[in-house]
């Protein structure tokens, strides 16, 4: 899902896949947007981004893309116990922030009182599977997420596996065994979209296997574009690939066509804005707009959901008139970008620091 490898090639040279840091940000604001979106007006045909969740889709591609290039020529050097030390504290951290953030929302939202409902062991119960990734869908409240106190951990849970996957068996496979893995899980895509109509499961208890389907053609393909070298040299930019991806967020929902509209821009889409992203030009004045939108958007992705819980109580017990929303949603996205900037800096990159400098003195 969300990562960034640090120092990370372009093919045979040493130029950062900078453009790619900078969507994967536009993709996680998307996201946060969408969340907040979906409370506010519950028909999606009414939702100007309805299609903000295949956010994830493309994150699993990109995810796919990078580890690949990241390790592709090292895994059997570094091991995977090293592998997984590394990918742990790349990323597990902040999903324990999350989850800590989801268990402070959760015992003081005040439109709520879960605790009072779920009492002590319960709740303890969802914090240890949210801070240890263990699928627990015990709130109906809210709609039996596999994390209750921190829904987005759902695509933390299947990069993991993709991971384990990856270090275990992906790596060491060829091209054209890749290509049919591939092909077959495309077919899988296709059959989830139609029988359930979307692709937006795989948070949930009841739609748990649809998350497998998406990372496992998702991460699939990202590796395929990285291993077939399709990088498609470009002018568009920044600015340019940028609009592209948004306007995969904004197709119109449709009941009757969703199950084509999605699985094109998974199947095809995505993999192709990963090769525009990571061949396109960028100006130097959009590099440092890059490097923070990278830096900033896993913690944005894993700290804004416990405030999304509180504004959805928010609005089911208050009832506030879209007007009001309308100020409410762009004010809320900003802060929790300021909180996932603060949480990145003061917390999450410190606390990497020193997990990376005591694996290397151990």
């Amino acid at each position: 899902m969300i990562t960034k490898e640090t120092n990370v090639d372009l093919l045979k040279t040493k130029q950062h896949f900078e453009i790619l840091d900078g969507l994967r940000g536009v993709a996680a604001i998307a996201v946060v947007i969408f969340h907040f979106m979906e409370i506010a007006i519950t028909d999606y045909s009414k939702n100007f981004i309805a299609h903000g969740y295949l956010a994830v889709d493309f994150f699993f591609c990109l995810s796919g893309f990078v580890i690949a290039y990241a390790y592709d020529n090292r895994a059997e050097g570094i091991g995977v116990m090293q592998f997984f030390k590394l990918r742990l504290i790349r990323l597990h951290p902040l999903v324990v922030i999350g989850s800590v953030l989801g268990l402070l929302t959760f015992l003081f939202d005040p439109y709520s009182d879960f605790y009072t409902v779920y009492g002590l062991g319960k709740t303890l119960m969802m914090f240890l599977a949210s801070a240890f990734l263990i699928p627990y869908p015990v709130m109906p409240e809210r709609y039996l997420n596999l994390f209750c106190l921190n829904a987005p951990s759902w695509s933390l849970f299947w990069e993991y596996i993709a991971n384990i996957f990856y270090i275990f068996i992906l790596y060491k496979l060829n091209k054209k065994i890749l290509i049919v893995l591939t092909v077959v899980a495309a077919v899988l895509i296709c059959y989830v979209a139609v029988h359930s109509t979307n692709l937006s499961g795989g948070w949930g208890g009841p739609n748990f296997w649809d998350g497998g389907a998406r990372v496992f053609y998702s991460f699939l393909a990202g590796m395929l574009v990285y291993r077939s070298n399709w990088i498609i040299k470009n002018k568009l930019g920044f600015i340019g690939v940028s609009i592209l991806l948004v306007l995969a967020f904004l197709v119109p929902f449709s009941d009757q066509w969703n199950w084509l509209t999605e699985s094109i821009m998974v199947l095809f889409y995505f993999p192709l804005l990963v090769a525009l992203g990571a061949g396109a030009t960028l100006t130097t004045s959009f590099k440092k707009i890059c490097k923070l939108s990278g830096e900033i958007s896993y913690p944005l992705y894993m700290t804004h959901y416990p405030f999304v819980w509180i504004f959805l109580t928010y609005v089911a017990v208050v009832k506030p008139k879209m007007s009001l929303l309308e100020v409410i949603i762009p004010v809320s996205v900003i802060l929790l970008i300021v909180v996932a900037y603060l949480v990145m800096k003061f917390i999450d990159v410190p606390l990497r620091k020193y997990l990376k400098t005591k694996m290397i003195k151990a």
